[in-house]
């Protein structure tokens, strides 16, 4: 029976037209899924799936979604992310914590918390990374941390107080499907498809008035400052309280990154 699938143009150019073909005719494609953004079930026989193609270094995993959740897109991953996408995908989620980014060591994991900041009397959706251990550049030696170098280098910029939002980071964006967040993303090599920066192993949940602010802002901060500067803080106040000092101190960078999703 034909399924109720979406198959972009970039995923068809990936995975063939022959491929697509036997997809959109029902042949390969599962009638039952479960949903890669918001992890419930879907039925691609009775509404609108997407087709997702995960592209590792070296392999490739195609995973549906509902299309009110994600459109259908290709999406690169690192290797290990993708390993991790695959266990989610078999319904062994793992932990929710970050994976690294490519220029980070194997052993640092980015600690990523959401939180509301208030800066110039308005509440602005945030994201706070900070590793779990220093970030070396890739092939350096020694114990350095270049954790906001490397960011800098990217274009976020040194905050030296939070009295004003940064400006918006173009290329950068954040991932948000179904109130949940699901990656941080940066642009690809040579103008090529973004990539993910950090990818969550399940996605995270985001409080209402978060995702609210997002929505009306088409925007969410991200600030990162290096391990140990801000901590894992229960409370907004005390989030705010640790970027203060962190900003004081020289130790946090930031930007706006666009939305993308809902």
């Amino acid at each position: 029976m034909p399924r109720m699938l979406d198959v972009s143009d970039e995923v068809r150019a990936e995975i063939g037209d022959e491929e697509a073909d036997r997809l959109l005719a029902g042949e390969t494609a599962p009638g039952s899924y479960d949903c890669t953004s918001c992890r419930t079930p879907g039925d691609s026989e009775q509404e609108r799936t997407s087709t997702v193609l995960f592209i590792g270094d070296e392999t490739a995993v195609l995973a549906f979604a509902h299309s009110g959740c994600l459109p259908s897109q290709v999406v690169q991953v690192t290797e290990e992310q993708l390993r991790g996408a695959v266990k989610s995908i078999a319904g062994d989620a793992g932990d929710a914590g970050g994976e690294p980014g490519q220029a980070a060591p194997e052993q640092a994991v980015l600690g990523v918390t959401s939180g509301l900041v208030l800066i110039a009397g308005e509440l602005h959706p945030a994201l706070v990374v900070e590793p779990t251990a220093p970030i070396a550049r890739p092939g350096a030696t020694g114990f350095g941390d270049d954790f906001l170098p490397l960011l800098t280098e990217q274009g976020f910029l040194p905050l030296t107080d939070l009295s004003a939002a940064p400006p918006v980071l173009h290329g950068w964006s954040v991932l948000l499907a179904v109130g949940q967040l699901h990656a941080v993303l940066q642009p690809g090599s040579n103008g090529g498809q973004p990539v993910a920066w950090w990818q969550a192993h399940q996605p995270l949940q985001v409080t209402d008035p978060w995702r609210a602010a997002a929505n009306k802002h088409q925007q969410v901060l991200m600030f990162a400052a290096p391990v140990g500067s801000i901590g894992h803080q229960p409370r907004e106040d005390l989030m705010r309280d640790a970027l203060d000092k962190a900003a004081a101190t020289g130790k946090l960078v930031g930007a706006a990154l666009p939305l993308a999703g809902t």
